[in-house]
């Protein structure tokens, strides 16, 4: 580390590509993009954790991640700038994932499903790295929400499945793609199925798994599942 500057993973924005239409501004979680004088930019460089979750929702393609000598990532900077945004502005906009909306509740079936969970623990945070449930396992990489949101979860994700679960707006990401990547390094996974909700913050979610798998050097088959917030599932 020279200055408190170390070489890492972040946002570089092409100004002139970019049209300043904002459509990158939700999908960061850290808050570390801003629309300014026409333009998205970096507000500051210790707002960004590298991860990319910004880069696809960009039409212009002006966002990519390059490595450079900067500041490190400091949650708790983001949590204190998240703050002090919402002090200055109370009314929630901005980021559809914290948009409060009423649901109508689809008729009940009345019809009990079996569980048809394989392993505990289920959290990224405490599941372990070596586990024999990993082992020529197709595994489900979900987010918390989609759990609460899919009412088949059982027969339609976790069925046959080995199954980790976190949230990417809210945990460590780096650290979530240290841990995917040993998971993968160390055992004979078959295949991974990533499960996000539409919300933008959850897009980070496919980018750690992205990461991960890139980082593990392994060549396994992979899907992404879009989950709504009604439980409609798409394939992404």
């Amino acid at each position: 580390m020279v200055n408190g500057l170390v070489s890492r993973k972040i946002v570089q924005i092409d100004e002139e590509k970019c049209n300043g239409c904002a459509q990158c501004i939700p999908n960061c979680a850290e808050g570390a993009l801003k629309i300014i004088d026409g333009k998205a930019r970096l507000v500051s460089d210790v707002y960004c954790d590298g991860l990319g979750a910004c880069l696809g929702h960009c039409p212009q393609d002006a966002i990519q991640i390059i490595e450079r000598e900067a500041p490190e990532f400091s949650e708790e900077a983001v949590h204190e700038y998240l703050h002090s945004r919402e002090e200055a502005a109370p009314i929630a906009c901005g980021c559809a994932s914290s948009i409060v909306t009423s649901l109508e509740p689809a008729p009940s079936q009345n019809t009990a499903q079996a569980s048809t969970l394989r392993q505990w623990p289920v959290q990224l945070n405490l599941v372990p790295i070596k586990a024999g449930f990993w082992n020529n396992a197709d595994l489900l990489l979900m987010a918390d929400c989609v759990a609460v949101a899919q009412p088949e979860l059982h027969s339609k994700l976790l069925d046959g499945r080995s199954v980790m679960m976190g949230c990417p707006k809210f945990d460590n990401g780096r650290e979530y793609v240290e841990k995917i990547t040993q998971i993968l390094k160390q055992n004979n996974v078959r295949s991974l199925t990533i499960a996000v909700m539409e919300v933008p913050c959850c897009s980070g979610l496919r980018r750690i798994a992205e990461l991960a798998l890139q980082a593990s050097g392994k060549m396994i088959p992979t899907q992404t599942l879009m989950i709504s917030v009604k439980g409609e599932i798409s394939r992404i």
